[in-house]
């Protein structure tokens, strides 16, 4: 009895070939939608331990600058971006300066090549930590926007409106932070760039714009969380305009889905060196 190789059989190397064709072939591309839903899902249950306790920093951090800014601002539109700019830099304090940490520790770490080989859209990884670490800064905003409100005596009859602020301008500074970590090509470069930008937040968004140096107004005006926090500004007064808030909100908004579209193209071009 004679022992006869299977590809010298009739339809034997081809029965081999799609075979190995079909074993090598992966699964399709998880949609753009449940992708992202599964991402934030475990973006949020792994920060949630880790980054409760720097939530409370940054909520603290707020809350402290209001009661410093008490001494030298009695009320008026000073006190407004007062409390708006505070509300605000906790939003700046976890979305722009730790997301750029996490982005860069997880290049450095080549926690990139992880997400890389699953079939979820870039899109997905970059937007769902995005929502993820913008969801922790929802107590702290609140807190400080209703703390700031009794110290300075604001009304607090449109605190409702950060239910449009805090998202739109977490999605700026996520997508800003998120850019700034993958950019960097390391990750202490990474943590300092997070670190000045949220910098940049506080003393541009927190100290009143009428005593700012012209040079420095502009500078105020591209950075993405001053429209975050002059549409929360404008509410306070007795007559909002929200012809402008819608505007501020809008811009915010548009400035946000072009950080995201970086922050993408970056977490592209990382994953794939």
């Amino acid at each position: 009895m004679s022992v006869v190789p299977a590809d010298v059989l009739p339809g034997g190397a081809l029965a081999v070939d799609e075979a190995d064709r079909g074993a090598a072939e992966l699964g399709p591309r998880a949609r753009m939608w449940p992708a992202l839903a599964a991402v934030y899902r475990a973006q949020l249950s792994r920060a949630r331990v880790a980054r409760i306790p720097l939530l409370f920093v940054a909520t603290f951090q707020s809350i402290g600058i209001m009661i410093l800014m008490r001494g030298v601002v009695d009320g008026g539109g000073e006190a407004e971006s007062v409390v708006a700019g505070s509300a605000v830099l906790v939003v700046a304090f976890v979305a722009l300066n730790l997301l750029a940490q996490y982005f860069g520790q997880l290049r450095a770490s080549g926690g990139l090549d992880h997400y890389a080989t699953l079939p979820v859209p870039p899109a997905a990884v970059v937007l769902g930590a995005a929502g993820a670490y913008a969801s922790f800064t929802v107590p702290g905003t609140v807190i400080t926007a209703v703390f700031g409100c009794v110290l300075f005596g604001l009304p607090m009859a449109h605190l409702w409106v950060l239910v449009a602020v805090i998202p739109l301008a977490g999605a700026a500074l996520s997508g800003l932070g998120a850019a700034l970590g993958l950019l960097a090509p390391r990750p202490e470069l990474a943590t300092l760039l997070g670190q000045l930008g949220m910098s940049a937040a506080l003393l541009l968004g927190v100290l009143p714009a009428d005593r700012m140096p012209e040079a420095v107004r502009f500078a105020r005006d591209l950075l993405p969380s001053t429209y975050g926090v002059e549409a929360f500004a404008r509410t306070f007064g007795e007559h909002p305009d929200w012809a402008f808030v819608l505007g501020d909100l809008a811009v915010c908004g548009a400035v946000g889905v072009v950080s995201l579209a970086v922050a993408t193209w970056a977490y592209r071009r990382a994953a794939v060196r």
